[in-house]
Formats: structure tokens, C-alpha cells, sequence
């Protein structure tokens, strides 16, 4: 999240603008010490090294996910709608995208209320009890039905990075000006964040260069990834060579991470609706002012969760043929998605490229360039 910026001789200066709407827009900038809290590298990026750059590399680790999770969405219920409800010259594709989020959430959220919601309407009746239980359930199914779609992600992208070096999540941070919307507006950025192959038609393949101001080798991520992939080391032009094959490789992990983190999710809902998690219910509690109730429901929560996933793989008590093995059929078909899409990117990661320079070019005919 990035203030204003301004240019005073060499200094660049982050300050908040007069009027409310500004000031909502400074909140995208965090600020601590002139750098900004993503890193890159293990070291924090200042705000004048993208000002210069307009987009850095941002490693891709936990904090920085949560951090760039946390950025879109504050900003999606806050100042994107507000920018899109005025008409703003400025509201554009990447806001849309993000606000996307906001639906899903809501949705999300009317689903697990759906049932509890009204169940204190009803509290007579011997069939409230069943609905509040199936109610907790179905909430605890869409909050499981998010974490296993977004965790299995990494079932095929970690792979792939540790045996490729590409890592088709890599995130970054972009410098973006926006138009001038009154005649005292002066240069004032926006911060985006997107990933390297966000777009596989056209990557953004110059992130990738080392910084040859600072004796970084220009080509020493193209080198370590051709090596990787079985192309060689020492290459004169490993990028070209490599661009290919990384393109590929995106591509195939996109597929595979998208297929398998469905049937994931579906995992994860299958074990949401398992009988042990009624123990769970019964003493759960968000109260962690009162430690040793919300220690217990930790407890209990973990151990709800050992039985259910066994009850989910084992099938229900007495159950025969397909009921009995649906469950650790969905566990083994998405274990299986994802380990077919993780060998299908590496297998043709190391295939050479189908058409080489020595197919296009004829070396005994003369080519003119004009």
C-alpha cells in the first residue's frame, strides 16, 4: 500500500494529501523508515527503488502473500468501489479483478449463516437441533472448502519450483501513475500487485534479468533454469533458450493447479460434514480471553479433525461398495491430479524444444534484413 509521491530536486517525499479521499488513497502505501514492508531477497525495498524501477520482484513467502492478500482486500472494500461508484477515470481492470473477492466472501459468509441464522426462531422444535448441527458443518465445509482450494495450490507449484527453479507464482510489486483528476493533482502513484506470468501470453520476462548496475549477471536466473532443465550451463544466450520452456511449464502447472485444487476443495468439504465434529461443536469457542476454554476447544478441534479425516477415508460404519470408499476415492483421485500434473510438467520440461535454429534456417541461402 503506497502513499502519494512527490518530487522535491532528488528527494522523493510520501505525504498525505489534503482531503479525505486522499487520504484513503494513502493508505496504500505502508511505510517504515522510507521502505516498504514486501522484500525482495531478504532486504526491504525503499520507496525510491521503485519509483525508479516501477516493478521489483517480491519473494515469494508467506508474509509477503498475506501481506499482498490483506492490500487487495482492504483496498477492494474501500477504495476501488468508492473510485468505481464516482466514475473515475482511474477505476480500472486490475480493481475489477480484485473486487471480485468481495462477492465470493459474501457469499461465503450467507452460506454459513444460512441455517444458524434463523435457528433461534425455532428453538422448540426437536428439528433444530439437526439444523444447527448441519449448519455448523456446512459453515466449517465453506471455510475448508476456501483453505484446501488455495493450499493444494502449492501441492503442484512447489514441486515444480524445487525440480524446474520456475516459479510460475512469483509475485511483484508495480508502480502504476494515474491521470490527473483536478488541476492541482500532481504525480500520484498506485501500487499493484501482480505475478511474473500472469499473463502467459506476454510474461513479464524482464523481471527476470539480474541488475547488471549492482555485477549481477544479466542472464544468472535464465542460467540456473536451463541448467535445471537439462539445456546445458555456459549457454551464450541461455534466456532464449529457456523462455520456451518456462512459457510451457506455466502453462502445465496452471492446468494441473487448477484441476487438482477443486477435487481438493471437495476434499476438504467431504471432511467438513464428518460425524466427529459434533464433539467439536459442543464445546467451541472464539473466546480467547478465556484461555482455558479456548485452549480446550483448540484441543478438541485438532483431535475433531484426526477423526473426521479417518472417518472421511474409511467411509460411515456398516457402509458398503461405492459409499463405503467415496471418500478415500476423491482423497486418492486428487492426490492423483496433482501428482499427474506435477509429472507432466516435469516430463516435458526436459524434452528438447521441438523446432531448433538449424529447422528454420538454411545455411546455404542468403537472407537479407530489411
Amino acid at each position: 500500500m503506497i502513499l502519494p509521491v512527490k518530487n522535491y530536486s532528488n528527494n522523493i517525499l510520501f505525504a498525505a494529501k489534503r482531503n479525505k479521499q486522499e487520504k484513503l488513497e494513502n493508505s496504500q502505501l505502508q511505510e517504515e523508515e522510507g521502505y516498504l514492508f514486501v522484500t525482495n531477497g531478504g532486504k526491504r525495498i525503499s520507496k525510491s527503488e521503485l519509483k525508479k524501477k516501477q516493478a521489483i520482484p517480491v519473494d515469494n513467502t508467506f508474509r509477503n502473500r498475506a501481506y499482498i492478500a490483506w492490500d487487495k482486500f482492504s483496498n477492494a472494500i474501500t477504495m476501488y468501489p468508492a473510485r468505481g461508484l464516482k466514475g473515475s477515470k482511474n477505476s480500472n481492470f486490475y480493481e475489477f479483478l480484485t473486487m471480485g473477492t468481495v462477492p465470493y466472501l459474501t457469499g461465503s459468509v450467507m452460506l454459513m449463516s444460512v441455517f444458524n441464522s434463523v435457528n433461534k426462531f425455532f428453538a422448540q422444535h426437536k428439528e433444530s437441533k439437526m439444523a444447527s448441527r448441519f449448519g455448523n458443518k456446512m459453515a466449517l465445509g465453506v471455510l475448508f472448502y476456501g483453505l484446501a482450494k488455495n493450499i493444494s495450490e502449492s501441492f503442484v507449484t512447489t514441486p515444480v519450483k524445487w525440480f524446474t527453479g520456475v516459479d510460475t507464482e512469483q509475485p511483484y510489486v508495480k508502480l502504476c501513475y494515474k491521470l490527473p483528476e483536478r488541476k492541482d493533482d500532481g504525480d500520484t502513484p498506485s501500487v499493484e500487485f501482480h505475478k511474473v506470468y500472469e499473463s502467459l501470453e506476454f510474461p513479464y520476462w524482464n523481471l527476470n534479468y539480474g541488475d547488471t548496475s549492482k555485477g549481477e549477471p544479466m542472464n544468472a536466473y535464465y542460467d540456473r533454469v536451463a541448467k535445471k532443465l537439462g539445456l546445458g550451463s555456459n549457454l551464450k544466450d541461455s534466456d532464449q533458450d529457456a523462455k520456451p520452456r518456462i512459457k510451457e511449464i506455466a502453462v502445465k502447472a496452471n492446468l494441473a493447479k487448477t484441476f487438482s485444487s477443486y477435487l481438493w476443495a471437495a476434499v476438504g468439504v467431504g471432511v467438513a460434514l464428518q460425524q466427529p465434529w459434533d464433539d467439536y461443536f459442543k464445546v467451541a469457542t472464539l473466546k480467547f480471553w478465556q484461555p482455558k476454554k479456548f485452549v480446550k476447544s483448540i484441543g478438541v478441534f485438532l483431535d475433531s479433525f484426526a477423526d473426521s479425516f479417518s472417518a472421511f477415508v474409511k467411509g460411515p460404519e456398516g457402509s458398503k461398495g461405492v459409499k463405503k470408499y467415496a471418500g478415500a476415492i476423491l482423497l486418492g483421485t486428487a492426490a492423483a491430479a496433482s501428482l499427474a500434473g506435477i509429472t507432466n510438467v516435469l516430463t516435458s520440461a526436459n524434452k528438447p524444444s521441438k523446432l531448433d535454429s538449424a529447422d528454420i534456417i538454411e545455411k546455404d541461402r542468403k537472407y537479407v534484413v530489411n
